[in-house]
């Protein structure tokens, strides 16, 4: 199943809205990019640890 982490669900002072969907691997990859770049993070340890257990399934969305 696809997954999905969602800024809003994370207050920042930039009201961040990006959504980043797909493959667990692939939204954990991007967000520690995300939030290295944006967000002014360090990659660590700790904060894959956060990204992973904030993921959630993403719900198809049907036409």
């Amino acid at each position: 199943m696809r997954k999905k982490v969602d800024c809003r669900d994370h207050p920042s002072e930039m009201h961040c809205t990006l959504v980043i969907a797909g493959e667990e691997e692939e939204v954990v990859r991007a967000a520690i990019e995300h939030a290295v770049s944006v967000h002014g993070h360090t990659d660590s340890a700790e904060l894959r640890e956060q990204i992973r257990a904030s993921l959630k399934d993403e719900v198809p969305q049907h036409a």
